[in-house]
């Protein structure tokens, strides 16, 4: 969960929780959502189907938001 808020701050979509402004930083968004897709490959059979389902919807989730917002830029 820590890394897909770090990486919907990073997207621009929420605030950032230390300075409260929202600023977009595609790299660092981009690597927290790299590091979910890798969590998910080294965790595979070690995870309940709730854990996995919930990982599988933020993955899905932020790439949609990263798509999104490299789209507009």
């Amino acid at each position: 969960m820590m890394l897909a808020s770090s990486a919907v701050v990073a997207l621009g979509d929420a605030p950032d929780p230390v300075t409260g402004q929202r600023q977009m930083d595609l790299a660092q968004a981009a690597d927290a959502i790299d590091l979910l897709v890798l969590l998910r490959e080294k965790t595979e059979g070690n995870r309940s189907g709730e854990e996995s389902q919930i990982l599988e919807e933020l993955i899905y989730d932020l790439q949609l938001r990263y798509v999104r917002v490299t789209k507009r830029s």
